[in-house]
């Protein structure tokens, strides 16, 4: 009786397995991504002491960077839940 079970069960967990390390690929790249946005603020930074590039370009480049570095984090976080309306009001 169980391997007829195992049988059954089989295509879900070969589908689970799957997204699974679908998952772990794509934290994998955003990791990636995150090291080389951080690189890229290393070169920015270096570029800036050795008057590579004006003061405004580095602002520029820094604040596109940033934003990045921010929509990874905000991608990374779990959503908070809101509070109910109807709870938000009673004390």
């Amino acid at each position: 009786m169980f391997l007829i079970d195992d049988i059954l069960v089989a295509p879900a967990r070969g589908v689970l397995w799957i997204f699974e390390e679908i998952h772990k690929a794509a934290e994998e790249e955003l990791a990636n991504e995150s090291e080389s946005i951080t690189a890229q603020l290393r070169n920015l930074y270096l570029q800036l002491e050795t008057d590579a590039i004006t003061e405004k370009e580095f602002d520029t480049a820094e604040k596109i960077l940033l934003d990045r570095l921010d929509a990874i984090e905000e991608r990374r976080k779990p959503k908070a839940h809101e509070p109910d309306e109807e709870l938000a009001g009673k004390p």
